[in-house]
Formats: C-alpha cells, structure tokens, sequence
C-alpha cells in the first residue's frame, strides 16, 4: 500500500518514517509500505492533475457532497454503459483523485469512472474524529449512491485504497459487483511488522517498528484507525489482486527480506474474498503499478468490468 514510507538520500539507509517527518527531507527514492503521503516527492509529476484531460477527452467533472456535514471531493468521467458497472478508483493513503487521474481517463474511454477524496485527503474535509473502516466505509457507501445510478460498481483500489476496497466488499454484496486490488495494503499489516521487526530492534528497526505502529493506529492523513483482521468472502464476485514485481522492499537494510515476504503473503491472503479471485503480478512496477505499468492496471479493471456485467 502506500502508507509509511522509507526515504533514501543518497544510500540505502532511510532516514525518515511516516508523514510527516519525511515532508522535512530530500529524497531520492521512496520505497512505500503501508500508506503514507509522502511518495509525491518520487513520482512527482507522472500523475496527470486532477481535471485536466488526457488526450483530447473531456474535463472530469467535479463536484462536492455532503457526507455527514463534511465535504467530499468526487470526479467522474466517462459515459455509462448499457449494462456496465461504474468504476470506483481508491487511491492510498495520502492520494486523491490527482493522483489517479490519468488512470480514470484511460478507462473511461469505455467505462463511467469516478474517484473520490476521503475526509482528510486532497478536496475534502478534514475528519474531526479518528476513523474507523465502518466510518470511512459510510463514505463510500455515499458516494456509490450519488455516482452509481443505482448500479452496482467495481471497486479498483490501490494501497490502503485497496484494504478498504477489500473491507467494504463482503458487507455490500448489492453495492459492489467486483473489485480489484492494486498492491492492497496486507490484511495483517501490524502483525506482519511485528514479526518481521521484532521488539527488541534498535535503532532504524526500532523507529520503523514505532512509526510503522503509530500510522496504522491512526497517526496519519485521514486519522484512520487500520486494524488486523481476517479476509472475509464477498462471495463470487470477479477479483483480481495484482502485486508488485519489483521486490522493492528487499531494499531496506536488515528486514527488508522479511517484510518483502510478509507482503506478498498478504496479497495471496487478499484471494480469500472471492471463490473467483485471480492472481497477478506486474512485473516491471514497484507499489505504484498503475503508475509505472498502467497498461496493467486498465486490463485488470476492464476484465472485471467485463465479468461483472455478465453477472
């Protein structure tokens, strides 16, 4: 997913975790974990802005809605199609639809897709309270209202997008008719750094340890509160979880093998929300795949596009 992120200037060895700190330094690579907004300084300028069009399509159309008295930013772009569920793109943490907009318009060249802002991200609110998976979860179920025509959609989420993409699912069985997962946050991510890192670890372990923690326990954008949990079926609705191929991960010193191997055993684990759930792995992508292979991202939503309208 895209949550705390590993800063290397110049070396291998990171020298800031998390969000915020990492703001305060240059860096060189970013090699994100869990979800963290601080990959911009990385991949800065691949994503194509938020409501500019991409060769030669409309404008995306935005809007705000009022979820609980907070404002949510959505954009959609696309013509419905006859018997075709609307995409819904979930970005990761510290991501907005700025970040996938160049992936909502290659794929509304067939399809009706939208992307939103979660309260505390890009356009929206700021949330007053930690969040919690229902509560973010509420959102979600506002914006498949206003976006969907009564429709159910596909859910294509990337990082942390991905994990409550994959949450979502078995409770709205109406709403969602597939899902995709793009580098999903693992469903174990606490225990998995747990086990990689152990307690007793010093220095850089033990401060990526702390700061890894501390994001999942809501010290992030969107004050969201990520915890462990089992992977529950939403049935037989069309999934594809689609990994990294580029083990960039087994960079950082020390735990990298360990927190590699905890990652893709959390992708497999994401096959457990659907008795047809298929398993791919871009190659030539590290976290970011519909970024850097976004030819694999688009097949991988119009596939279970195609699935799901034939439901």
């Amino acid at each position: 997913m895209k949550s705390i992120a590993f800063a290397v200037s110049g070396t291998t060895t990171p020298q800031t975790l998390g969000e915020a700190m990492f703001r305060h330094f240059k860096t060189s690579a970013v090699l994100a974990m869990v979800a963290v907004a601080a990959a911009g300084a990385a991949i800065a300028g691949q994503a194509t802005p938020a409501g500019a069009a991409v060769a030669g399509q409309a404008t995306p159309a935005e809007r705000s809605i009022d979820v609980g008295g907070k404002s949510v930013h959505v954009s959609c772009s696309g013509v419905q199609q006859k018997h075709r569920p609307v995409v819904v793109l979930m970005a990761g943490l510290g991501d907005g639809t700025d970040r996938m907009a160049a992936l909502q318009q290659a794929l509304s060249r067939s399809n009706r897709v939208c992307s939103y802002d979660r309260l505390g991200e890009g356009r929206s609110d700021q949330p007053d309270r930690p969040q919690t998976i229902d509560s973010t979860g509420a959102v979600l179920t506002k914006v498949i209202g206003t976006v969907s025509g009564g429709r159910p959609v596909v859910l294509a989420g990337h990082s942390l997008g991905g994990l409550i993409a994959a949450r979502y699912a078995p409770d709205h069985k109406r709403e969602v008719s597939g899902v995709v997962l793009m580098d999903a946050t693992s469903p174990t991510m606490m225990a998995d750094v747990e086990r990689a890192i152990p307690e007793s670890a010093t220095g850089f372990g033990a401060e990526l340890r702390a700061q890894t923690l501390a994001v999942f326990r809501g010290e992030n954008p969107e004050r969201l509160v990520i915890g462990d949990g089992p992977v529950r079926s939403a049935g037989d609705i069309p999934v594809e979880v689609v990994q990294h191929g580029k083990p960039y991960l087994a960079e950082v010193p020390e735990y990298g093998a360990a927190l590699e191997q905890a990652w893709g055993a959390g992708q497999r684990a994401w096959l457990g929300l659907s008795c047809r759930a298929d398993f791919r792995t871009a190659a030539n992508s590290g976290h970011y795949i519909y970024l850097d292979e976004p030819e694999v991202a688009v097949q991988a939503v119009q596939r279970v596009v195609t699935k799901a309208s034939r439901r």
